[in-house]
This record gives C-alpha cells, sequence and structure tokens, in this order.
C-alpha cells in the first residue's frame, strides 16, 4: 500500500513538477509565453476588480507573478511527492490563483469555441484541487501514532 500511494504523489505531482520545469526554461527576461498569455488576462482582472470595488489595484510585474506559479509548482509538487501536507497546500494556493485567471470561459458566450476549451481545463484544474483537498482531509483523518504508556501495577500488602 505505501509504494502505491508514494507512486500515486509521483504520478501527481509530475503534472506540476514538469510543467515548473518547462516554464522555468521558457521564461527568459520577459517571462516567456505565460506572461505574454497572461498580461491581457491580468489586466481583465484588474479592471474588473477596479471597477467593482471602486479602488485602484496596485501594479504587479507579470513576471513576477509567473515566477511566483514556477515556485509554488515546482516546491510543492517536490514536497507532495514526499507526503507533506504543506506541499498539497502550495499547489491549492497555486492552483486558487490561476485557475480563474487562466481558465475565464466566463468572459465568453457558449457558443463561442473558446468557451468550451477553457471551461474543460478550468473543471480538470477544480479535479485537480479536488483531489488535494482529499489528500489533505485523508493525512488529517490518519490518527498520530501515540506513544504507550506503561500502566503503573499496583502494589499489594
Amino acid at each position: 500500500m505505501g509504494f502505491f500511494s508514494f507512486l500515486g504523489r509521483v504520478l501527481f505531482a509530475s503534472l506540476f513538477i514538469l510543467s515548473a520545469w518547462q516554464m522555468f526554461n521558457e521564461f527568459g527576461v520577459d517571462g516567456g509565453p505565460a506572461a505574454k498569455e497572461l498580461v491581457p488576462k491580468f489586466a481583465l482582472v484588474k479592471q474588473h476588480l477596479s471597477s467593482k470595488l471602486s479602488v485602484t489595484v496596485p501594479e504587479i510585474d507579470v513576471t513576477h507573478l509567473v515566477a511566483t506559479a514556477i515556485s509554488l509548482k515546482g516546491i510543492g509538487g517536490f514536497l507532495f511527492v514526499f507526503g507533506s501536507s504543506f506541499g498539497a497546500y502550495l499547489l491549492l494556493l497555486y492552483l486558487a490563483f490561476t485557475a480563474p485567471l487562466l481558465y475565464d470561459f466566463y468572459n465568453y458566450n457558449p457558443d463561442e469555441p473558446e468557451f468550451a476549451i477553457l471551461l474543460h481545463d478550468f473543471l480538470q484544474s477544480m479535479a485537480l484541487f479536488g483531489a488535494l483537498l482529499f489528500f489533505i482531509g485523508m493525512k488529517n483523518s490518519i490518527p498520530k501514532r501515540q506513544i504507550k504508556k506503561k500502566t503503573p501495577k499496583t502494589k499489594t500488602v
């Protein structure tokens, strides 16, 4: 059972680790293709937040967001392989912030072809999110190993 659990964590985390490695190799000076894809989507989110909340959203460099995503995926995936709940929390944080931002199906009409693709990718991210929640729930439900105390023997007089 232990080997299959480890193998499952390796296969699950490989999705994040290999993606982080690819993003790292493509990063370059400008943040790579991930930053180019993120710029218009992040601008749209900033505009939406500033109009709804009536506050100005501070300027955030998109390359910093990409670097943060690489760090969360890489470190979180590596820690997750070894069964760390902290690694699962890092991956949850990554998915919670990037899934609604990258897969903005809500900005398209259902009859547009982009809608189905983005909705599929968003639902896939939510499935990964659910699997991480399941892992954390199972990890927390396993009772910690308790040290057995020796019961003192009653003395007979």
